[in-house]
């Protein structure tokens, strides 16, 4: 049994300011700073951020049944905006997920941009109880997170030097 789940979240900022981030390996870095009860530690394995990637997730205690995850990168699209990475070991896998991908698309909209988070993920037939284990509601907290923080960044950018 094969399904899907999506979040979109409306960023009022430029998609190439939010894909600075979604598009390197900077994401990684700046969950574990800003949402450390979600992810407390991202390790490069093998590759420098493109296609091949292989990161290691380790997650703090207390996420009930998930220690750690191994992720393989195997699209990232610089100039449509997409990145997917495919969890190929650990994490949802040990869940009883046969497969679990998670992509992320950066859209131009009227307003900025939309972070379009999807999670695909197959499971056996006998795999409903596992389905129902399929969320974006992580992936949610960080597009939240990430979209704040570039706001951030870039509102101290904007700010005039005071003269002293």
């Amino acid at each position: 049994m094969k399904g899907s789940l999506c979040h979109e979240l409306q960023t009022g900022l430029p998609a190439a300011d939010v894909w600075e981030v979604y598009g390197s390996l900077l994401l990684g870095q700046l969950i574990t700073h800003l949402l450390p009860d979600i992810l407390s530690k991202v390790e490069v394995v093998d590759g420098d951020g493109g296609v091949g990637t292989v990161l290691l997730y380790t997650f703090p205690p207390g996420i009930v049944g998930l220690s750690y995850q191994r992720e393989k990168f195997i699209k990232v699209d610089h100039e449509n905006f997409v990145k997917e990475a495919l969890i190929v070991e650990g994490g949802f896998l040990d869940l009883g997920f046969l497969s679990y991908l998670l992509r992320f698309e950066i859209i131009n909209a009227d307003q900025g941009s939309i972070i379009r988070s999807t999670v695909e993920y197959e499971v056996g037939d006998d795999g409903a109880d596992t389905a129902s284990l399929a969320s974006t509601s992580i992936l949610a907290c960080v597009a939240e997170a990430i979209t704040k923080h570039i706001k951030v960044q870039k509102s101290a950018e904007q700010t005039p030097k005071q003269a002293s």
